[in-house]
């Protein structure tokens, strides 16, 4: 068994990862469209361009860490050498320069490009780290789900203190405030990515002989159903997810009308992220984690659907539901990120060659493209509804942010519940696919 040292070190490195990342999720957006200046439409399509580009780089970058030999394992140096490149990046993406306006698309497109390279660079590691730390499938859920509650305990962190943070150091300059505030998440992300580091073990290897190109690797990964199936169930739940989660700055500033709020509707969204992640490991022992994942999507669904129908006076029953949306979704998020170390397993079982990186990211890739979609689609949304930056909004407008943000990723979730019908690897399964393994290497 691992310590629980161990696991809050690995938790760690998701929380520098997500400072940046729910960052992005929640914020970027309304920084290029009300602080850069930007057309949502400009906005969406560099989302989509920038987020497909960097999702097409999560093989290749699997498939350099599945080659990578060191001192520290494969995936563990990662994180030492990548962290502060990363953190510079992260504070250039927010930062507004005195350019026209043609030049801070240029600039904007430049620096948000960079910093996904470097994101895929260091994350693809770190995930696949997470498949090396132990081989029992209960432990996995465990080292995962606490993974996640500190990732999302970043995430509270974020919509906590981001807009108060802007305030405070940009004293009425948002351009100032925000760049300001990447520099001291930066740093402490810095931080915590090398406590990750020093943290934790590789236990896992692929076998000594093992020496498998990239087009082979890609071969076997074909070859492995269970792991397409989490691809496409990565690609339409993330869709939806995060097309919801954009907007959601919008919902409350706009539909709502209350700009005071956003900072506190975040931070409930993010607590119950965090709650249904501490949630996730007693239930993977009670249930079945598959019905439970299928469950917990359909869950996710009508909560999404039902929220369409409150009204913009109903703040308080808005919130609430906004908490459980959070919370019964991410109750499933360690669950999918364990079935992919077991589909690592399977892919071995069946093919008798052991890809963690590839895999890891193949997953990542389809997870990315919908984190591509989701995001472009809010600015295609805004642009087809007819968005003004901080004005009145239309109530054709007004209808639009709320269909986007409630019925549309209803069907992101309920898409994905449907593909996980035909997914296997339950502990029983998983259980037998480790006792033939071990046989084979003994």
């Amino acid at each position: 068994m691992l310590t629980i040292k161990e696991k809050v070190a690995y938790g760690l490195g998701d929380t520098a990862s997500n400072i940046i990342f729910q960052t992005v999720m929640m914020f970027l957006l309304i920084f290029y469209t009300d602080v850069v200046g930007l057309s949502p439409a400009v906005v969406g399509t560099m989302f989509l361009v920038v987020r497909i580009f960097d999702a097409i780089t999560d093989p290749l970058m699997g498939a350099l860490a599945d080659r990578t030999k060191t001192k520290w394992g494969q995936f563990r140096p990662y994180l030492l050498w990548l962290a502060v490149p990363f953190g510079i990046l992260s504070v250039l993406a927010f930062t507004t320069p005195d350019l026209s306006d043609t030049n801070k698309i240029i600039y904007a497109f430049i620096t948000y490009t960079l910093l996904m390279m470097v994101y895929t660079a260091i994350n693809i590691p770190y995930c696949s780290l997470g498949g090396v730390l132990t081989a029992d499938p209960k432990e996995r859920v465990s080292v995962q789900t606490y993974r996640f509650i500190f990732a999302m305990l970043s995430g509270v962190l974020v919509a906590a203190c981001t807009m108060p943070m802007v305030e405070y150091f940009g004293h009425g300059d948002s351009a100032k405030g925000y760049q300001m505030t990447m520099i001291v998440m930066s740093v402490f992300g810095v931080v915590l990515f090398l406590l990750c580091f020093a943290g934790t073990k590789e236990r896992i290897a692929a076998p000594m002989n093992q020496k498998v190109s990239f087009k082979d690797s890609m071969k076997q990964l074909w070859l492995n159903d269970q792991a397409k199936l989490l691809c496409l169930a990565g690609v339409f739940l993330l869709t939806g997810q995060v097309l919801r989660f954009t907007l959601a700055v919008y919902y409350v500033k706009y539909f709502l009308g209350r700009e005071d709020l956003i900072t506190t509707f975040m931070t409930i969204g993010m607590v119950g992220s965090l709650l249904g992640c501490a949630v996730a490991q007693p239930l993977a022992k009670r249930f079945c984690k598959i019905k439970s994942y299928i469950s917990l999507q359909i869950i996710a669904a009508i909560i999404c659907i039902s929220s369409f129908f409150i009204a913009s006076d109903q703040v308080i029953l808005a919130c609430v539901s906004f908490f459980f949306w959070k919370f019964f979704l991410d109750m499933a998020t360690p669950l999918l990120w364990a079935k992919m170390a077991d589909a690592i397993d399977y892919g071995h079982w069946k093919t008798g060659v052991r890809i963690t990186g590839m895999v890891y990211s193949t997953i990542i890739f389809f997870i990315k493209l919908g984190v591509a979609f989701g995001g472009a689609l809010a600015g295609w949304a805004l642009a087809y509804y007819g968005y003004q930056a901080d004005v009145v909004q239309t109530e054709e407008t007004t209808q639009g942010i709320l269909l986007s943000f409630t019925l549309y990723p209803a069907l992101g979730s309920l898409i994905a519940a449907v593909i996980m019908r035909w997914y296997i690897l339950d502990n029983k399964k998983v259980e037998q696919i480790h006792q033939e393994l071990n046989a084979v290497t003994n």
